[in-house]
């Protein structure tokens, strides 16, 4: 796979990121997600020269426990996305192209392998629905919930913008959050590499053996 080579800080100093709708289709009671894309990501793995720092989140999981990111992941290859529950289209997609993917793994390396969902939409994501919601995806995939002012906080450190959830002028639920795809090393737990909403089921099916291992795509 091309890979592009970036450093993380000048990702973050380009979060000032194009707005586009997806699900902008169908009725006023279907949400309508806006969702943060960066400008001219055809390539899937974008492989960042200077690592981001594994956010420092303490959130609740969706046993209602709480989850301290940092500490429950160390050691172990991780991937990271911000999105809800009531998207329509990209966040379920993402989640289900990663689900598919990581079937092909050898069951040791799915064991090991941690995808962590953080809602961008707590009010409404609360444990029990964040649990359903996965549960159909994967049921080991990890998903959490909490503050919203510590949910921004944590993307941010990310270069990944969110906003609250608010309804537009026709009563639909409209979220803007970006749709990147952390991955982190088990190696340094430096987040390494980043897929935009484009990243298909082969690319990471191709790449997922290698970030297990904490190698570059």
């Amino acid at each position: 796979m091309r890979t592009k080579t970036f450093a993380a800080a000048a990702l973050l100093a380009a979060a000032s990121l194009t707005l586009t709708a997806c699900g902008s289709g169908g009725d006023s009671d279907k949400p309508v997600a806006v969702v943060s894309e960066e400008a001219g990501t055809e390539k899937a793995a974008t492989v960042l020269d200077k690592p981001f720092e594994k956010p420092d989140l303490v959130l609740t999981d969706t046993q209602g426990k709480k989850y301290d990111l940092r500490k429950e992941t160390e050691g172990k290859p991780t991937l990271i996305y911000f999105g809800y529950t009531h998207c329509p289209d990209v966040c379920p997609s993402t989640m289900s192209n990663i689900a598919v993917a990581k079937k092909q793994l050898p069951k040791a390396e799915q064991g090991d392998l941690r995808v962590v969902f953080v809602t961008t939409d707590p009010d409404r994501d609360n444990p029990a629905e964040l649990g359903k919601w996965l549960k159909g995806i994967d049921p080991q995939f990890i998903g959490l919930t909490g503050d919203f002012a510590t949910i921004q906080a944590g993307a941010r450190t990310l270069g990944i913008s969110i906003d609250a959830p608010r309804k537009d002028k026709n009563g639909k639920v409209i979220s803007e959050h970006g749709t990147q795809v952390i991955a982190f090393s088990p190696k340094t737990d430096g987040g390494y590499v980043l897929y935009g909403e484009d990243a298909t089921v082969d690319d990471y099916t191709k790449d997922l053996p290698k970030i297990v291992k904490g190698a570059n795509p």
